[in-house]
């Protein structure tokens, strides 16, 4: 499994020098089978943008897995230029939640935006994914529900055979929230998801110490994330969602503040590039 991480942050893109090296578009990650590209989705931030270089000139076919429906992970579907084009073959799941074009085209259709779902060129089939396990594009897909406010959110692990990698991107722990050092409890969806896997891309927009403040977004702290890591057993973590003020300089300390952990601890960064 080839994996291309193409936006990384949370909540709004984040544009400027101190932000070059980690990037500034919003959630993103593009899958493909070793030697093909890319043609299966994570979310469709901003970073999609960068999905379309990957395929050399060639239209996109393949499908878009939503995690759930908020700007910061739609946002760049209708600037996903290898998608736009009438040569197109794209298939968009998101969370099963009523009619799933009618639930996008909410945000996306005037007065919000000039274009709906619908007036993108190519085949689009629009459906929402129930929890389970499913195939797609060639993949082994694991959806679960966990917690997340704001609506609908599902994590993702996912395999091909020989190497898993588990996706919650916007994730909060339970309703009580974790303990003062950002741990704990970890949701039992999660602990499924991540068990084992070889990487674990997870939602880290706070630290523990923000995490009070801002616990009402319903996000988690970076250091919950490499504690379900090593609870669940992920051999590594990339946190993930970075918060849009979090410097290029913040994120390295935040990474080097957890070095401690039993897992290997990296940001994940756009233009990263691995086969797992």
């Amino acid at each position: 499994m080839r994996v291309w991480v193409c936006g990384v942050r949370g909540s709004t893109p984040a544009p400027g020098a101190e932000f070059v090296h980690y990037g500034g578009h919003t959630s993103c990650l593009a899958l493909g089978h070793d030697g093909q590209p890319p043609s299966l989705v994570l979310d469709a931030g901003t970073g999609i943008r960068r999905v379309s270089g990957l395929l050399g000139g060639a239209a996109f076919r393949g499908t878009v897995l939503l995690g759930h429906l908020h700007w910061d992970h739609t946002q760049g579907l209708p600037f996903f230029a290898a998608a736009d084009r009438p040569d197109a073959e794209v298939t968009v799941l998101l969370p099963a939640q009523g009619d799933p074009l009618a639930v996008l085209a909410r945000a996306m259709s005037p007065p919000h935006f000039p274009v709906g779902p619908l007036d993108l060129r190519g085949r689009w089939r629009f459906a929402g994914l129930e929890p389970g396990h499913h195939r797609i594009e060639g993949f082994d897909v694991s959806a679960l529900d966990i917690p997340h406010k704001g609506g609908r959110t599902f994590g993702f692990r996912v395999c091909d055979g020989a190497a898993s990698l588990a996706y919650l991107s916007d994730h909060s722990p339970l309703s009580q929230g974790p303990g003062p050092d950002g741990l704990g409890p970890y949701h039992d969806a999660a602990m499924a998801l991540v068990e084992g896997v070889e990487v674990l891309v997870h939602d880290a927009q706070h630290t523990a110490a923000e995490l009070a403040a801002r616990a009402v977004l319903g996000h988690s702290a970076a250091e919950y994330a490499v504690g379900l890591a090593q609870a669940a057993g992920a051999r590594s973590v990339w946190l993930y969602h970075h918060d849009p003020a979090r410097t290029d300089e913040q994120v390295e300390a935040l990474v080097g503040s957890l070095q401690h952990a039993k897992v290997e601890v990296s940001a994940a960064a756009e233009g990263m590039t691995v086969d797992l």
